[in-house]
């Protein structure tokens, strides 16, 4: 049975102390998905105007207003990223935007493997890996999303589903630079409903555990996030959980002041 709970300037990801200790920096990611027109500026001058805390806050907004945002954005500690990319640098793909032309109009990050990409265009995790590949080579840092459905949950299946994912969409060569996981249970997308936080925790603990036995000790340092309906009632309990660096946000990220809370609750 699952328990569901009531809704209620760029610098490095991570530091590393002299004893070997490290403490990851906290990403508060805002996906804006389809929505968004040029009105929208207003949202994220009012967030660039901002006091600054010590997390790193990242927009993605849809493509046509990256560039703008870019440039509202250059002088403040705002970065702005993309929702998708293409595997391929150029070519006859009409209507798709590589990594490259993201780069130059000012994308930092890029998210990749969606649970709405997924679903709606039914990527794989191979084609997840190759657009993460292109990533890492027009220097975009990768935000490589995983999840659950509501049926495997229920099957008991979760940890085997997002290991699966884990293992097939993120390429070697992962560094705490180039790479972001971002867990989404997608039965909590946009839906209010939350995962317990001893659930949030056996998964963030297991993806740590996965990513370290792949990649050694460089995984203790790639931030993971929760995506699935955080908001500024319920971060500060989410971002306390172990292995939590951060959040992956939606419908709460549109409004300046809504997302500025969760960045708050992030930055303590």
């Amino acid at each position: 049975m699952i328990q569901i709970l009531p809704v209620t300037g760029p610098k490095e990801p991570y530091k590393t102390y002299p004893e070997g200790e490290f403490m990851r920096r906290k990403l508060a990611a805002g996906n804006w998905k389809m929505n968004g027109l040029l009105a929208s500026l207003t949202e994220i001058k009012t967030l660039a105007s901002l006091p600054q805390t010590d997390c790193e806050v990242l927009i993605c907004p849809p493509v046509t207003l990256i560039h703008a945002m870019a440039e509202i954005c250059q002088d403040t500690a705002v970065l702005i990223g993309a929702q998708d990319c293409h595997a391929a640098e150029c070519g006859a793909h009409t209507g798709d935007i590589s990594a490259q032309m993201l780069h130059e109009a000012g994308a930092k990050y890029v998210i990749l493997g969606h649970s709405e990409r997924r679903g709606d265009h039914g990527e794989s995790d191979e084609l997840i890996r190759q657009k993460t590949l292109a990533a890492w080579s027009a220097d975009l840092t990768a935000i490589v999303c995983v999840g659950e459905s509501e049926q495997q949950r229920l099957e008991g299946t979760t940890l085997d589903i997002i290991g699966a994912q884990l293992a097939a969409s993120i390429p070697d060569g992962a560094t705490a630079e180039n790479l972001v996981v971002a867990y989404e249970p997608i039965w909590a997308i946009g839906t209010g409903r939350v995962p317990t936080l001893g659930d949030i925790a056996q998964v963030h603990d297991f993806m740590r555990k996965t990513l370290s036995n792949r990649f050694g000790d460089i995984a203790a340092n790639v931030r993971l996030l929760y995506g699935g309906s955080m908001n500024p009632g319920n971060v500060a309990e989410i971002s306390g959980v172990s292995n939590v660096d951060g959040g992956l946000v939606g419908g709460a990220s549109l409004k300046a002041q809504d997302f500025a809370k969760i960045i708050s609750a992030l930055g303590q």
